[in-house]
């Protein structure tokens, strides 16, 4: 049997196990057009938007705190935004190459795992029913922007207590610069990034930098 140099694994999902950067940054653009009155560039969403909870970057186009009631209807109206154009674009809509078979081989050798995302629990919803995700996961330890977490820095810590291990024994998966900042404050002992792009990012933690799950099978 295979051995591994971890003792639990935590997915972030949007981007990482779900190729779906352009699918947010239409929601995005319209609602930067909607709060702020302006069009949302690539550049901005990836340097400020990827892998953030949706208040901060509600406050952060609003220009002001938000109550909690106008967080949760611009919140929910981008993700409805977001959800209609993965629907709409089904040739797109599957798991990164090799997710699926790496998960097998993580619950075959009884590896603990969950996902860590900063979507919200509609979204959350959508993919465990479109990816049929609770073939692998349970959906009680899945944490995602629920509002009551600062940064995704808590997050990831979270879902290493939902796992019981300590975060020093977990390995993540990240594709955005952010998350993987992130998974560094929260003493996460390695980082593999699942992108096609180089990572600057320095730090021995980061172990891998690959563009789909293959080379984990």
């Amino acid at each position: 049997m295979a051995t591994f140099p971890y003792k639990g694994v935590v997915f972030d999902f949007n981007g990482t196990l779900f190729n779906d950067h352009e699918k947010h940054l239409l929601a995005w653009q319209q609602m930067a057009k909607t709060l702020a009155g302006y069009d949302l560039s690539e550049e901005e969403l990836e340097q400020h938007f990827h892998g953030v909870p949706n208040q901060v970057i509600i406050e952060r186009l609003v220009g002001r705190s938000v109550d909690h009631e106008t967080l949760e209807k611009y919140s929910q109206k981008k993700e409805a935004l977001y959800r209609e154009a993965c629907l709409a674009d089904p040739a797109h809509l599957h798991l990164l190459a090799g997710a699926e078979a790496y998960f097998d081989k993580l619950q075959a050798a009884k590896i603990p795992m969950t996902i860590c995302s900063a979507s919200i629990k509609a979204n959350i919803d959508f993919f465990f029913e479109v990816f049929n995700l609770a073939r692998w996961f349970m959906y009680e330890k899945v944490v995602y922007d629920d509002g009551s977490y600062p940064d995704k820095i808590r997050m990831y810590q979270q879902a290493c207590h939902h796992l019981g291990l300590d975060p020093a024994d977990v390995r993540v998966y990240e594709d955005a610069p952010s998350g993987i900042q992130n998974a560094l404050a929260a003493g996460i002992g390695q980082i593999v990034v699942i992108s096609p792009k180089a990572c600057a990012i320095q730090d021995d933690r980061i172990i891998g930098i690959y563009p789909d799950f293959q080379s984990c099978v």
